[in-house]
């Protein structure tokens, strides 16, 4: 026993289980067999309650003639009744009783499907070293039992190969179940242990993918705020020049007018007009080509400031892309 409890410990015990009857759901075999059984049990049934009211019936219509009758016909007929009755209910214990009928056609019908459970369980587990395999299904209670523990579906595909091997009669068919004991057997808990490592891996990338959005939000967000502050900065600097500009531009009509009325002194009201006039179309002209020359500059100075802006643009993209590279290869690693 400490030999055995020490090897136990050195290789750990290995454990699982079955659940019967699952396995007996999925079987076609027993599914039909059991229809057939059933349908013979519930006309034996049918077969007794109609006699057991036959019988009713008899007693009735005895208690409604005993007037009519004398003792020795209705202890005869009595007699008769309860010898019926007795008949009947040993007909119903030999089919549904102990070790009736029903009992031992059932028990026929699960003998061959237990002995081929049995068989594969014990192939199972000397194949896979496994210590203990319990069945669900029985007496045993078992509060808990994690999935990944339970062999019900390989069971159930070795008693299917099985069948197809007996019913096989084609060479096409013995080949086909041939190749399909070849088939590897699921590892469920390598399974799970595979999927959980998927698991993790995806919510790591998820998180992963979720910051790097983040980061670029916050980067458009802070890109698009200082575009704004710019722009509102040129807007003010442009309004500030516009007004100079205007300013200058009536100073400078006011200090030719003035000149003007200077030089020609008195003059006719027509010929005042026409000198009062062609100030005021120079002034104009003027203000026309400081304008042209205003928005030229504009022009190119939102030339640069595009240029500059996709030259930015190109030197964060290319930053992004080689921080994503190296991402990628953390995660690869």
């Amino acid at each position: 026993m400490l030999s055995l409890s020490s090897l136990y410990a050195q290789r750990g015990v290995r454990i699982a289980y079955i659940d019967t009857e699952y396995i007996l759901e999925n079987v076609p075999e027993y599914q039909d067999a059991t229809q057939q059984l059933n349908t013979k049990a519930q006309q034996w049934k049918n077969e007794i309650e109609e006699k057991l009211a036959a019988i009713e019936q008899k007693r009735i219509d005895l208690s409604n003639e005993k007037a009519l009758l004398t003792n020795e016909l209705i202890e005869e007929r009595q007699e008769d009744i309860d010898f019926e009755e007795n008949e009947i209910l040993d007909y119903q214990q030999k089919r549904f009783g102990p070790n009736g009928d029903l009992f031992i056609q059932k028990k026929q019908l699960m003998q061959p499907i237990q002995d081929q459970i049995f068989a594969a369980v014990q192939d199972l587990a000397e194949g896979r070293k496994y210590d203990f395999i319990f069945d669900k299904s029985s007496d045993a209670v078992m509060l808990f039992s994690a999935k990944q523990f339970d062999l019900s579906e390989q069971i159930l595909r070795s008693i299917t190969r099985s069948a197809k091997r007996k019913q096989a009669q084609s060479r096409a068919e013995i080949k086909a179940a041939e190749e399909e004991e070849l088939i590897p057997e699921i590892n469920e808990e390598l399974e799970a242990r595979e999927k959980a490592l998927e698991e993790k891996k995806a919510e790591r990338e998820s998180a992963v993918e979720k910051r790097r959005q983040e980061i670029l939000a916050a980067r458009e967000a802070k890109k698009k705020e200082a575009e704004e502050r710019r722009q509102k900065i040129l807007e003010e600097r442009e309004k500030a020049r516009q007004t100079k500009l205007d300013a200058r531009s009536q100073t400078s009509s006011s200090a030719k007018v003035e000149e003007s009325n200077e030089t020609t002194g008195e003059e006719t009201d027509e010929t005042k007009t026409e000198d009062e006039a062609k100030p005021e179309t120079e002034t104009k002209t003027q203000a026309e080509l400081i304008e042209e020359n205003r928005l030229k500059k504009l022009a190119e100075r939102e030339a640069r400031i595009k240029e500059l802006e996709e030259r930015k643009q190109k030197i964060l993209e290319e930053r992004q892309k080689r921080k994503d590279s190296i991402n990628a290869a953390r995660n690869n690693n």
